[in-house]
């Protein structure tokens, strides 16, 4: 019993995953599934045609450095497992080839093609480059720094760090970044560090931390004097500390708040100059006079709350560049610095923002754009000359071969929800096709369109995939998210359910040829479908997912996720976790469709331990597992997809879709 409520838990002994029971099971389930997937006839054609799909070139994340003349960027193509860290420079026309600085499977990763770069900062004048690395999919990671110019290491090697930020003093000399405190999962402080010096001796910057799981990070101004703190607790609430650097002095610029606020300094005019959700539930662009009381009530409103979403805002030497969202869809729109619209700027088609920085040096600024069947690329604006393409990397398939629609649905409560339709160019709507449904409903995350192999994939089969824009998700605003959270989670089931039925009531495709999938939260969405509508479809792939809600906070750091779901040690949230927790309301006798459960042995956000605790109940209470079969793939060396090789997210994707296709072939 806990908290009045009887919970079953026959498979807790799953949870241990180093026992031997535990190795024999898995090797068990690993066993079983790939006989039954390398059967599949179709498979090795799939595996190529992802393959080739997979190492379309990709450049994302661009991070402009105007001393060094270049702009950073994360790419991937032809035969880099992994994406490579480059250079491209700023001035001439574009395309530019892009100069590689830091390849992580190069000989100091020890030729292994798990070893991802999982983030970087380059110093102001770009000689330096402060990166983390990690293997195996484990995204935990070690910084060091790198001389771009002479490509040598400096002695560096600072562990405990996480997604670090970096905040490089303007000299290059040292920075502000992030550790984790005792090397844990919480406790995630601030420091200085002057190159050279020992990282056992740095300096604590911040480390007054609201509770445990709370997450800062840093950035210094270019001229040095401040330091930003963005501390986030949750996916709805970010605090904001400034402190002079020179003297040690804090301000709080918000704090306490229910509100997402993010600055940056502009120097140029004394100002701090961001977006927030304050009172504003869609965001609005403000700025700060550093010189100022710093409190919310004094903020200018440069760009007020509208019917769009405000994702980020670039500060450019003549501009603002606001980057928003109207149903999942991202335009950019140029302001004057006051906040005066300019006007928007152009973008090739209907996708999203892979990426986005600013120049202070012009009026100028490098966005990386991606869509469902273009992988993203590299674009530069300049405030005279509009838009041109800023990287050309092989491979990709052509767009005009395929049709993107957005249309929308009616959910259980009448709201009206984007959902998103890919298919091929001229495909005839007249008859139902094998659908794959994806959603993922929750923190915040807007499911705009990003660069999908397996869309491509399906819908070079004659199939379509959709991707509904369900509650949870930001896509309307900070309203959507909170519709979709906590105690208004079974929403977001609804929502999904919703899809489905409407995909088939539309006669885009049917009940047997409808298969969903989902990972991490939406792998909780997927473990809530099979659950609550076992008949809403023929196949389900869940993967990474999380589905003992009962004691999902327990594992790794999965305190970080009760400001969105709930905390099981208390009464009242535990009554709404256990309500809708996969794992607990899988019914003995009940004909569940087939489902394809995937998990990675490394995984460090959410443990592989909820994967094989559901598999283990569902196979043994479906009535129908030999004509539908529950299945798990249980990856070695591999966790939740973060910095996974390409070669291994083909094996993976050839898994997905021949099972697809497989059970919806034989409906």
């Amino acid at each position: 019993m806990l908290h009045g409520i009887e919970v079953h838990d026959p498979y807790r002994w799953l949870e241990d995953g180093a026992s031997p029971a535990t190795r024999a099971w898995s090797d068990a389930q690993n066993a079983r599934t790939r006989a039954v997937l390398d059967a599949l006839p179709d498979r090795p054609r799939f595996h190529e045609r992802l393959s080739s799909l997979l190492r379309a070139g990709t450049s994302s994340g661009p991070v402009v450095c105007e001393h060094a003349g270049v702009v950073f960027s994360l790419d991937r193509w032809g035969d880099h497992d992994q994406a490579v860290l480059v250079t491209r420079p700023l001035a001439g026309s574009g395309p530019h080839e892009p100069t590689i600085v830091l390849d992580p499977t190069a000989p100091r990763g020890g030729g292994d093609d798990t070893v991802a770069i999982d983030w970087y900062h380059p110093s102001r004048d770009g000689r330096l480059l402060a990166y983390g690395t990690s293997s195996s999919g484990d995204e935990r990671s070690t910084l060091r720094v790198l001389d771009i110019t002479t490509g040598e290491h400096l002695s560096e090697e600072i562990p405990h760090t996480r997604a670090a930020s970096v905040g490089w003093l303007p000299d290059g000399s040292g920075f502000a970044y992030t550790r984790y405190e005792g090397g844990g999962d919480y406790d995630r402080h601030v420091f200085w560090h002057r190159l050279g010096d020992d990282w056992h001796d740095d300096e604590v910057l911040f480390a007054d931390l609201p509770d445990q799981t709370a997450w800062p990070d840093v950035s210094v101004s270019r001229d040095g004097r401040w330091a930003v703190l963005h501390v986030e607790l949750g996916w709805s609430r970010v605090d904001v500390h400034l402190i002079d650097i020179a003297t040690g002095e804090r301000r709080t610029v918000i704090e306490g708040e229910e509100a997402v606020t993010w600055f940056g300094v502009d120097e140029e005019r004394n100002r701090l100059v961001g977006h927030t959700t304050l009172g504003a539930g869609r965001g609005r662009v403000v700025a700060v006079d550093l010189d100022g009381p710093l409190r919310a009530d004094t903020w200018l409103d440069l760009v007020p709350e509208s019917d769009a979403v405000i994702e980020g805002v670039a500060v450019t030497a003549g501009s603002l560049l606001v980057a928003s969202t109207r149903r999942a869809v991202t335009s950019l729109n140029r302001h004057a610095l006051d906040g005066a619209m300019l006007g928007p700027v152009e973008l090739p088609e209907l996708g999203s923002l892979a990426g986005l920085s600013g120049r202070r040096d012009v009026d100028g600024a490098v966005l990386s754009l991606t869509s469902f069947t273009r992988p993203a690329t590299l674009f530069r604006w300049s405030g005279d000359g509009g838009l041109s393409r800023w990287s050309d990397l092989p491979g990709g398939p052509d767009p005009h071969g395929f049709a993107v629609e957005q249309v929308t649905y009616p959910s259980t409560d009448g709201t009206d929800i984007p959902l998103f339709l890919i298919g091929a160019a001229g495909a005839s709507a007249a008859q139902p096709v094998r659908t794959i449904l994806t959603a993922y409903g929750g923190f915040a995350i807007t499911m705009s369109p990003a660069y999908s192999p397996l869309a491509v994939a399906m819908a070079e089969e004659g199939g379509r995939y959709a991707v509904a824009c369900i509650r949870g998700g930001s896509e309307e605003g900070e309203d959507w998210h909170r519709a979709g959270m906590r105690e208004h989670k079974q929403q977001v089931f609804d929502d999904f359910h919703a899809a489905a039925d409407w995909l088939v009531e539309k006669g885009i495709t049917t009940r047997g040829q409808l298969a969903i999938r989902g990972g991490s939260n939406g792998g909780l969405l997927m473990g809530a479908a099979v659950t609550q509508r076992p008949d809403l479809c023929a196949a389900v792939v869940c993967a990474v997912p999380l589905l003992d809600m009962v004691r999902f906070h327990l594992f790794l750091i999965a305190k970080l996720w009760i400001p969105e779901y709930g905390d099981p040690d208390v009464a009242d949230e535990l009554a709404w976790l256990y309500a809708y927790s996969p794992y607990h309301h899988v019914q003995d006798g009940v004909c569940y469709p087939a489902v394809l459960i995937e998990t990675g042995e490394e995984d460090s956000r959410v443990d592989p331990a909820h994967a094989r605790k559901f598999a283990a109940r569902l196979q043994a209470a479906t009535s129908c597992g030999d004509e539908h079969p529950v299945l798990v793939r249980i990856e070695s060396k591999a966790g939740h997809g973060v910095g996974k090789p390409a070669g291994r997210q083909a094996d993976e994707l050839a898994d997905v879709l021949a099972f697809v296709l497989w059970q919806l072939r034989s409906r």
